[in-house]
């Protein structure tokens, strides 16, 4: 299976024809597309009808997506997924599928930072409720990944599980960019490849420290990286090599 996946579309009321070349290259490329959150700009409704409108270049290959920051930015949230539902995306959320033999765990994620540096649920109460949050943005990867039986499975996430992919962006914005939280269900089971955006200014691939690839697939970032074709990453599933060197060499 070939996967075509971009996150930080951002599509706004005014999109209408800014997307379709995109998806339909996306398509052509692709057996799935997948599509890591900020699919609207300001978190409306209209702007997601206006994504359906843009989806419809992608004809009959599957979507999969999850929502990102801006998509909850306007309080209409349920209805951008109820937009999204009705067009056929598979809108996850703590939710697993399986397209043609391949299963597919999403979640959006949140922050807290990476390792020592991670935030705690230590202290005044809205700290403690932020920490929370990510926890249980984590317990729903775990609960997705948790319902596939498939030989390969495919993580879709808005926020970073992985400091590597967000270096590059400044350094004090890192715990609100990922958490190695969202790691700790990477490792716990086999999966075969992450995708995830947010961070603009990131760096467009790294590894998990059991050597899992993970790609940002921030359309800004792509642009930046690949000027000279479109911009999504596309991933073969047949050739995708997780070998204890790459592991060894992540960890280090």
């Amino acid at each position: 299976m070939r996967v075509a996946a971009v996150a930080d579309i951002h599509c706004k009321k005014s999109s209408q024809g800014a997307f379709q070349p995109l998806f339909a290259a996306m398509a052509a490329a692709a057996d799935v597309l997948v599509l890591c959150g900020d699919l609207t700009d300001l978190g409306l409704a209209e702007e997601a009808r206006v994504l359906v409108r843009e989806l419809t270049a992608v004809k009959t290959t599957p979507v999969v997506a999850v929502l990102g920051n801006h998509d909850y930015e306007s309080g209409e949230t349920d209805g951008v997924k109820s937009v999204l539902d009705e067009a056929g995306v598979f809108v996850l959320d703590g939710d697993a599928t399986e397209i043609q033999g391949v299963g597919f765990a999403g979640a959006k994620g949140l922050g807290g930072g990476f390792g020592q540096s991670a935030l705690q649920p230590w202290g005044e109460d809205v700290m403690k409720r932020f920490v929370m949050e990510t926890i249980d943005e984590t317990l729903k990867l775990e609960s997705a990944l948790a319902k596939l039986r498939t030989s390969q499975r495919v993580v879709v996430l808005h926020y970073s599980p992985i400091r590597g992919t967000v270096e590059g962006e400044p350094s004090e914005i890192f715990p609100f960019l990922g958490s190695s939280r969202l790691e700790e269900p990477l490792l716990r089971y086999p999966v075969s490849v992450v995708f995830h955006g947010h961070a603009h200014r990131g760096r467009p691939e790294g590894r998990t420290r059991s050597g899992v690839p993970v790609y940002n697939v921030c359309l800004p970032l792509l642009l930046d990286a690949v000027p000279e074709r479109p911009p999504f990453r596309l991933i073969d599933l047949d050739h995708i090599d997780v070998s204890a060197s790459d592991a060894a060499a992540a960890s280090r």
